[in-house]
């Protein structure tokens, strides 16, 4: 079963010997930074943990599902996220 926010916030407080309410702002701080960093168009790179950049999609020509029309799909944003090498060990193992 995956850990929901709670979870991680009872794990970090634990592991950081903070309290709950503490770890949780700690949680929401980084989702703040992740969040303007990525709006702002920079990348965060977390040594070992991860990497989390915004990329550009190009505008595509897709298919309505229902009719089989093509349509056209407009440029936009999205989010890559690559692994670290702590994270790659871990699923190793």
């Amino acid at each position: 079963m995956p850990l929901n926010r709670s979870d991680v916030v009872q794990q970090i407080a634990a592991r950081a010997d903070l309290t709950r309410p503490q770890a949780d702002a700690a949680l929401t701080a980084l989702q703040d930074v992740l969040v303007a960093a990525l709006a702002d168009g920079e990348a965060v790179r977390l040594t070992g943990l991860l990497a989390v950049e915004r990329t550009e999609r190009a505008a595509r020509t897709g298919r309505n599902p229902r009719t089989g029309e093509p349509l056209e799909i407009p440029a936009g944003h999205t989010v890559r996220i690559t692994a670290g090498s702590s994270l790659k060990e871990a699923v190793k193992r």
